[in-house]
């Protein structure tokens, strides 16, 4: 199981097993929970939201009374069934060129810590040229985290999404994104973290 929770407002303390002291899960950080970490929430804001998605989509959780945590250590390259735990930041993050041209993405690490397993990535449009791109990939999950845009897929209406929507895009179906709003933030999720991206 890979649940990725990421929070999409307010804030969260966590604390995770052999992963240090509890932190401060703040608005576009994420985390990815290997199988069997044991793990706490200790307190949230208010208006927290946090999105989580989990592989497989059905899993079992339960409660551990025979371990305290934190345990007073923290091991970075801790595997727990071949994934590492991830503490992506928002903050200071690199933004680097994105699969779709004219799109800019931070990567979250999970596709390293899953050993090519999943991937999640944080895009935004930096100069976009509305592109028809298709991909190759088992599962391709688009969550709209900030602002809106349209969504053109091939022999479909168009699409208009708002923070919040999702969407899923099938392998090989083309489809591109326009009129993004300039606040306009997209969190994908795929299954591997490797795949081709074809334009046009």
């Amino acid at each position: 199981m890979i649940p990725v929770p990421r929070n999409t407002r307010g804030w969260v303390r966590l604390v995770y097993e052999d992963q240090g002291d509890p932190f401060i899960l703040e608005a576009g950080d994420c985390v990815i929970q290997p199988p069997q970490i044991r793990h706490r929430v200790l307190e949230a804001s208010e208006n927290v939201g946090v999105l989580e998605i989990g592989v497989p989509a059905e899993h079992i959780t339960t409660i551990d009374h025979d371990i305290e945590v934190p345990t007073g250590r923290h091991d970075s390259v801790r595997e727990w069934d071949g994934t590492r735990f991830v503490h992506h930041k928002a903050e200071g993050a690199e933004w680097t060129p994105w699969r779709i041209p004219g799109w800019e993405s931070r990567n979250t690490g999970i596709g390293t810590a899953t050993k090519g397993v999943a991937g999640v990535h944080v895009a935004r449009p930096a100069d976009p040229q509305g592109a028809w791109t298709s991909h190759n990939t088992d599962v391709l999950f688009t969550f709209v985290k900030e602002g809106s845009l349209t969504l053109e897929v091939t022999g479909e209406d168009p699409y208009r999404l708002e923070a919040g929507d999702a969407f899923v895009l099938p392998p090989f179906i083309k489809a591109r994104y326009v009129d993004m709003t300039p606040d306009c933030e997209l969190i994908e999720t795929t299954l591997g973290a490797e795949f081709t991206t074809q334009v046009g």
